[in-house]
């Protein structure tokens, strides 16, 4: 599960989530006139609220959270995992709600606020959790403050040119190495011509005669293209390159990827997993 690839509005649902979990063991009622060492049950003590609020709501909050993590999210009936969790979150927030009205459900055969029984800490909290888990999950898509990656990636270091060379120094490949019984930093011995000196039967300048070369071909310009790192701002789908709509990947924001070739607007890009697509959709990218 790539984590980078989560967002904030999954923060909130991420959050959300937690709290509710440690709402379902605060009381689900109280009682008027009950002593504070009156043992009343909390969520995890009636069957409706554990299955209809904390339940639907923690999984509902776990299928949005793995969705984005996952390279290809699995369909259920032609849905995604992120759909589903979207609705469990809903379905889970109303639940909590309805248990608001009527904390004890049928079994007073009327209102609970007649006999002194209302809603309880653990059940108040547990709608506000709930409301606020589907609030962000349905909000995230269509809010830009919660599109943005939830942990930043690391900048990536400058790649270096292919072939590129340290600076000059010893062992570089562009200094002259001493030869055989010249000591080094290439100071000739006595009796042994200078560089650049002519020997004799030597033109001056040491120029050796050539053979004329036949013409080389002419090489095409290269092309003005670098790779370089990016991020996406939002999710994005990856194109095959046949140019076909089928989708190879989907880029999520806080991961960086290797951009190896342009094509007009759009960018040939490069996952951690070595697969290669088209990213037509380049507008608000963060070069590395």
């Amino acid at each position: 599960m790539n984590i980078r690839s989560l967002t904030r509005g999954d923060g909130v649902v991420i959050g959300a989530a937690v709290l509710l979990l440690i709402a379902s063991f605060l009381d689900l009622y109280s009682v008027d006139g009950a002593s504070d060492s009156a043992d009343l049950p909390n969520l995890w003590g009636s069957g409706p609220v554990l299955l209809s609020v904390v339940l639907a709501g923690i999984i509902g909050a776990a299928l949005v959270v793995v969705s984005k993590g996952l390279p290809q999210p699995p369909k259920v009936v032609g849905l995604d995992l992120g759909q589903f969790g979207v609705a469990f979150t809903i379905f889970a927030a109303w639940s909590a709600l309805g248990n608001l009205f009527d904390v004890m459900g049928g079994a007073d055969n009327g209102s609970s606020s007649d006999i002194g029984v209302s809603p309880g800490t653990g059940l108040i909290i547990a709608f506000i959790a709930t409301l606020i888990m589907a609030g962000g999950a349905v909000a995230t898509p269509l809010v830009p403050a919660l599109k943005g990656a939830l942990v930043p990636a690391p900048r990536p270091q400058a790649p270096q040119p292919y072939g590129a060379q340290p600076p000059g120094g010893y062992g570089y490949p562009g200094a002259q190495q001493p030869g055989p019984g010249q000591p080094f930093g290439g100071q000739p011995q006595p009796g042994q011509p200078q560089q650049g000196q002519p020997q004799q039967g030597q033109p001056y300048g040491g120029a050796q005669p050539q053979q004329a070369q036949a013409p080389q071909a002419p090489q095409p310009p290269a092309s003005d293209f670098s790779p370089f790192w990016f991020a996406v701002p939002v999710p994005r789908p990856l194109f095959a390159e046949d140019g076909s709509r089928s989708t190879i990947a989907e880029l999520a924001p806080g991961t960086w990827y290797l951009a190896v070739e342009q094509r007009g607007p759009a960018l040939v890009a490069q996952t951690q997993d070595g697969r290669r697509g088209v990213l037509q959709d380049t507008s608000g990218i963060q070069r590395g």
